[in-house]
């Protein structure tokens, strides 16, 4: 657990080194975006971001990095027993909207869960962590979702909203919603300020991971909507199913 902790101290710090270039950019406003082959945007920032990131996770440890920026083929990739699994720039789109509503993930995988994760938003200066077994924090302080109400608040995405999720929130007749970026849904469910977040629209692994133990830490979890059981990692395809994310006694 101590080299865990250690671990986890490291990628804050890193978080931090490329939340800064990132800022850098955000504020300049002199960022060039292109479009990738899924059709997904990408800036200077992205690859600013997931560069600084490679180069300061080879210096703390000899795991592979996976990153959405940096694919690795599943040949080579479905033999690692842990890894690394980043999202440079999380919520590209709101980067390039400029509602400061993106964020930085780092996890690391352990036979295809995530065991420790951290994700730092930078225009707020947040950092979300937690790593197995230890609880999970914001900025140092420990949240849990204890929340008990019946009347349940939902989360839903500022870009990626869906006919399907607006039927879900339909069916539990869930009215109270709260929109925010990225991956920062699930660190407000993890920290009690919502209930549930399904999510029927595309994500990757490494827009989850660093958020899935958080969660798991803070009493909820990521349910793949196929197999009724919590995410995991490392697939042949980086696609996730469909989602839930919820507290543990939703039972919907």
């Amino acid at each position: 657990m101590d080299y865990i902790k250690t671990l986890q101290k490291e990628v804050i710090k890193i978080t931090k080194k490329a939340s800064s270039a990132i800022l850098e950019i955000y504020n300049s406003q002199n960022y060039k975006i292109e479009i990738k082959d899924d059709n997904s945007p990408v800036t200077k920032a992205d690859l600013v971001s997931n560069n600084i990131i490679i180069e300061e996770l080879k210096k703390i440890s000899n795991y592979p990095i996976l990153t959405e920026e940096s694919p690795v083929e599943y040949e080579i990739r479905k033999n690692w027993d842990k890894f690394w699994l980043v999202d440079p720039l999380d919520g590209t789109k709101d980067f390039i909207a400029k509602n400061g509503e993106f964020t930085i993930n780092i996890a690391l995988i352990e036979c295809n869960k995530p065991i420790l994760g951290v994700v730092y938003i930078p225009v707020y200066g947040d950092v979300y962590h937690a790593f197995k077994g230890a609880g999970a924090y914001k900025n140092g302080i420990k949240i849990y979702n204890n929340s008990k109400r019946v009347e349940l608040i939902a989360s839903d995405s500022i870009f990626h909203s869906t006919k399907e999720t607006k039927d879900f929130l339909k069916k539990y007749n869930i009215t109270n919603i709260k929109r925010f970026g990225s991956s920062i849904k699930i660190c407000k469910l993890a920290e009690g300020v919502i209930d549930i977040y399904p999510r029927f629209n595309g994500t990757k692994e490494w827009d989850t991971a660093a958020t899935h133990i958080i969660a798991n830490e803070a009493g909820c979890k990521l349910i793949d909507i196929k197999t009724n059981a919590e995410l995991v990692y490392n697939k042949k395809s980086i696609k996730n199913n469909f989602f839930i994310a919820s507290r543990n006694d939703f039972n919907g």
